[in-house]
């Protein structure tokens, strides 16, 4: 169980990340069309699993706009931004924001990404959203970097996360 705080005040997640060194396991989630997304479609790829609570806080528009301006010059990269968020509510924002190099998906319906990554908080104001968290994996999908931020708050270290690749 990961001790992270929001606002300073201790909160839980459900595990650990997934240790750098193995591969994830697969996910199904929603992208914006409602077409469901697993790790085949991204194969050959790298990826940068941006994972948060909500796109209706600042912090995760935040993370979402950052990574999308950082992926633009990266070759054989794809960010997917993962939250709760209904697929909706994705697709609003990136049309706002026009974002355009990060691709958002939903765990919506069960939450069962955040569950077999361990990163669902377990207690507190937030309980059953998603940590903030970064997750870089090679082509394969194995862990090449991971990231759980401390401090729900706060930006995830956006550097760290790109030199990884």
């Amino acid at each position: 169980m990961a001790k992270i705080t929001l606002k300073g005040n201790p909160v839980n997640t459900i595990g650990e990340l997934p240790a750098v060194g193995t591969q994830v396991p697969d996910f199904a989630l929603i992208a914006n069309d409602l077409s469901t997304k697993t790790l085949a479609d991204y194969a050959g790829k790298k990826k940068v699993l941006n994972i948060f609570p909500s796109l209706d806080t600042g912090t995760c528009a935040t993370s979402v706009r950052n990574f999308n301006a950082k992926a633009a010059g990266l070759d054989n990269t794809v960010v997917l931004c993962i939250s709760r968020d209904l697929p909706f509510a994705q697709a609003r924002f990136c049309g706002a924001e026009g974002i355009d190099n990060a691709v958002t998906l939903s765990d919506f319906a069960d939450g069962a990404f955040g569950k077999n990554y361990n990163l669902t908080i377990a207690d507190g104001p937030l309980a059953h959203l998603h940590s903030r968290a970064i997750i870089v994996l090679d082509e394969n999908n194995k862990v090449i970097y991971t990231q759980q931020v401390p401090e729900i708050v706060d930006e995830p270290n956006y550097d760290a996360a790109i030199a990884a690749l």
